[in-house]
């Protein structure tokens, strides 16, 4: 199984039957493809949908999520504006955002929407979602190229806000934040925990009931 694969469906785990749930471009956006049969939630998405859906055959090219891919709505879904889709995401009604990140720090920060020096097309709903959401996950890998940690102590990327991160998952480990700081709560298959130790840059603390993730 890939790192992506390993992040994608370890995210799917944490939706809950009924969740209104927002996925963010990339890995993401691919945990929709591991829900349990089960589960059935309710995708938003911050171009003005919900109730969305993207089964292979049967996308609407008139029809595109926030990434620009083409999907189609489930029955009973709904197009909308602007305005009414962040009224939805500012008033608190999304269970759940799941994004990627440049950086995330042991304080709960997130760094996700510009390197200084170059060409972004825009912020995006990130900075509305991770206020706005209940629960705010990071799906990314480990680390960036050359094995640099993306978990750091604080920060070095401007921030796209403060203290907003419940999870961090990547295919590694996760993450709890807690009052308390940073726990690791999960390892994922054959991974150990100096691996662990060696790629984060952040200080942090191992569960009791440290679990092995469940794929």
């Amino acid at each position: 199984m890939d790192a992506k694969t390993i992040i994608a469906t370890r995210v799917a785990q944490e939706f809950k039957d009924g969740d209104v749930v927002n996925l963010g471009i990339g890995i993401p956006t691919m945990a929709a493809d591991f829900i349990p049969p089960s589960v059935n939630i309710i995708l938003q998405s911050e171009n003005g949908f919900v109730g969305l859906m993207a089964l292979e055959g049967e996308v609407d090219p008139d029809c595109v999520n926030a990434g620009g891919k083409p999907v189609s709505i489930q029955p009973g879904g709904a197009v909308f504006d602007s305005a009414m889709s962040f009224a939805i995401i500012r008033g608190g009604h999304v269970a759940a955002t799941v994004l990627g990140a440049l950086e995330v720090d042991q304080e709960g920060n997130l760094a996700n929407w510009v390197v200084p020096g170059k060409m972004v097309p825009g912020m995006g709903g990130a900075m509305d979602l991770v206020v706005g959401a209940k629960k705010v996950i990071v799906a990314m890998e480990h680390t960036a190229k050359g094995g640099v940690p993306k978990i750091l102590k604080k920060c070095t990327l401007p921030l796209t806000a403060k203290n907003e991160v419940d999870l961090i998952i990547t295919n590694l480990c996760v993450f709890e934040m807690t009052k308390d700081g940073l726990v690791l709560i999960e390892l994922a298959p054959e991974v150990t925990l100096e691996q662990v130790r060696e790629a984060t840059g952040a200080e942090y603390t191992v569960s009791e009931n440290l679990k092995t993730m469940a794929l």
